[in-house]
């Protein structure tokens, strides 16, 4: 008989019924971890073992972002950890599907972006023996040496446990990737449901302020005021501190000077009258006491050293950064400010407010008269309305747009297209301009479109190399399914680089060619968006007004000169190229 035939017997005679225990499993003690600690949003891939995980989240509440490739994923998980300060949350499938998270999860960890890559996996009893499982890996192995931490829960009782060390790892301190494997037994592990309630934990301050010590904020402080040509760099660090009122209250009341990287641009305008960013490599150069807030003196800055910096032994550099193992990493930090970076600048805006004489006005006019010079130069370039398009015409028309719509989201990838792009479009609020950040790596776009969209809700403006779009194209199909408000031009110079080489064996395209004249804005129509074919810069800007004005999916197929490029844009020096004809020549 029955548990509900027993039930409607027992009513008849007038019994009451037995109640089953209440019971819960792997499934939604995930689930329920997540959503103690905040999360609202998970982007994953469906597949074996997670496909009912992101089923059941979604009934749940919880919004799930379903992508085409898992490196998609990954890269919208992690720019969402930089706009929100939570941690994006990525879910994967076993091995291949856990393997192409990996990139993203990497390269969150390098940029300091918190996130969470949570993929399913084999049982560990055959792993372990090496049996020959489903897609058999030793996932937590792999991903250790990738990330900052690397759990793996094998017991429901300890998912919530799992979760919040994960939470707490992925944001404490310096922020990162953090790799969480559940095996496929654990989802369907049952146990009771008052205990599964009680075995939850709600991570309670995860990242607390972290003070920098008084001998540092005096030493830093000693230094500024001894300076003859202060400047300070703002790195994505400061940007993702969202210490924003204090950073611009240190620029605008000791009147030193800014650069800012590249995903720091609008924490301050790029407009503002203490903007160095046009007199960039005057600034470098000629200054002598540097101070670093939330950025880094790696490649991007030239290891702080080099003729990029002038003279050797010319500068003297403050460093503010919550790791204290980034101080002393090129060259010698003369004042390192250990701390979290509203900590630290509060700190250093209450000693300039108590003694502070101002930046010496020589040092300002040379960097003003340096970068009026440098922007009357660029603005020809970026006036010119021919077919086909170059570069900087093209940009010039989206430098408009950004600045009649700056509460717009700019993405932004490629050789040519993003070097330039930096220099040309003008950011005027903090965390509006995301690009491809330390590494440099092609592939961020449509992901990191798809989870500003999302987190956000404002207009995305997607602009994309034509060789960089090519690795998350297909998620195009994702931004149509969930109709997000993003716009997507691609400038399109038939190659990377430039669409001009040649096999010189005339057996095969050159290696760098693409078909000529691609239509890419084809794609967008086939999913239901809308697709814009452009030629000029006048044609160009009213298709991006048009798309921002309606919200609908766009993509804009810009026809740019393939000539116009340059080889590895900027950084060419990067890219080692033969001085021999042939081998042996």
């Amino acid at each position: 008989m029955t548990v509900q035939a027993q039930n409607i017997d027992a009513i008849t005679a007038g019994a009451v019924p037995h109640e089953e225990p209440a019971l819960t499993d792997g499934f939604h003690l995930v689930i329920d971890a997540l959503k103690l600690n905040g999360i609202e949003t998970i982007y994953n891939v469906p597949g074996i073992p997670i496909t009912d995980l992101g089923r059941l989240a979604q009934a749940e509440g919880l919004r799930v972002i379903s992508f085409r490739h898992e490196q998609n994923a990954g890269n919208a998980a992690a720019i969402a950890g930089f706009l929100t300060k939570k941690p994006g949350i990525c879910l994967t499938v076993s091995a291949p599907g856990f393997l192409n998270g990996l990139t993203a999860l990497a390269n969150a960890t390098t940029n300091c972006f918190p996130m969470i890559l949570i993929s399913g996996s084999s049982e560990r009893e055959i792993v372990d023996l090496q049996q020959g499982d489903y897609e058999e890996m030793d996932q937590l192995a792999i991903a250790k040496p990738l990330c900052k931490a690397a759990f793996r829960v094998l017991h429901a009782a300890d998912i919530g446990i799992g979760v919040a060390r994960a939470i707490r790892a992925a944001v404490s301190g310096r922020p990162g990737g953090v790799y969480l494997d559940l095996p496929a037994k654990l989802f369907s592990q049952v146990i009771d449901g008052a205990l599964g309630a009680k075995s939850l934990v709600k991570v309670i301050d995860a990242a607390p302020a972290q003070l920098p010590a008084p001998a540092s904020v005096a030493r830093a402080l000693d230094l500024l005021k001894s300076a003859e040509r202060p400047l300070i760099i703002l790195g994505k660090g400061a940007a993702y501190a969202q210490a924003d009122e204090a950073v611009r209250a240190l620029v605008e009341e000791s009147g030193i000077p800014y650069v800012p990287m590249s995903m720091a641009k609008g924490l301050l305008p790029d407009t503002h009258p203490l903007s160095a960013g046009a007199a960039r490599s005057t600034a470098l150069k000629d200054s002598d006491v540097v101070v670093l807030i939330g950025a880094r003196l790696n490649w991007l800055l030239s290891h702080g050293k080099g003729k990029t910096w002038g003279e050797p032994g010319s500068k003297r550099f403050i460093q503010i950064d919550i790791e204290p193992r980034e101080m002393d990493s090129n060259v010698e930090i003369a004042a390192p400010m250990v701390g979290d970076i509203g900590s630290c600048v509060e700190a250093l805006l209450a000693g300039i407010r108590q003694d502070w004489k101002g930046a010496p006005a020589g040092w300002l006019e040379t960097l003003r008269s340096k970068r009026e010079a440098n922007i009357a130069k660029m603005a020809p370039k970026l006036m010119k309305n021919t077919a086909p398009m170059d570069f900087h015409s093209a940009l010039g028309a989206l430098r408009t747009v950004i600045k009649e719509r700056p509460d717009a989201i700019l993405v932004n990838e490629g050789a040519n297209t993003l070097d330039l792009a930096r220099g040309i479009i003008d950011m005027y609020q903090p965390r509006k301009r995301l690009d491809v950040g330390t590494w440099g790596v092609m592939g961020i776009g449509m992901g990191f479109a798809v989870a500003a969209a999302v987190e956000t809700g404002k207009p995305v403006l997607a602009v994309e190399g034509d060789s960089a779009f090519g690795f998350s194209g297909m998620e195009v199909e994702t931004i149509c399914r969930y109709e997000l408000p993003v716009c997507i031009v691609i400038f399109n110079n038939n190659g990377i680089y430039r669409g001009t080489d040649t096999d010189p064996t005339g057996r095969d395209p050159g290696t760098t060619v693409f078909v000529k004249n691609s239509r890419y804005d084809k794609m967008m129509e086939a999913f239901g968006g809308v697709g814009v074919n452009v030629t000029t810069p006048d044609e160009l800007k009213r298709a991006v007004d048009a798309a921002m004005d309606s919200g609908k999916p766009t993509l804009i197929n810009a026809e740019i000169d393939p000539t116009a490029g340059s080889e590895s844009g900027n950084i060419g020096s990067l890219n080692p190229q033969s001085t021999l004809k042939k081998k042996g020549a």
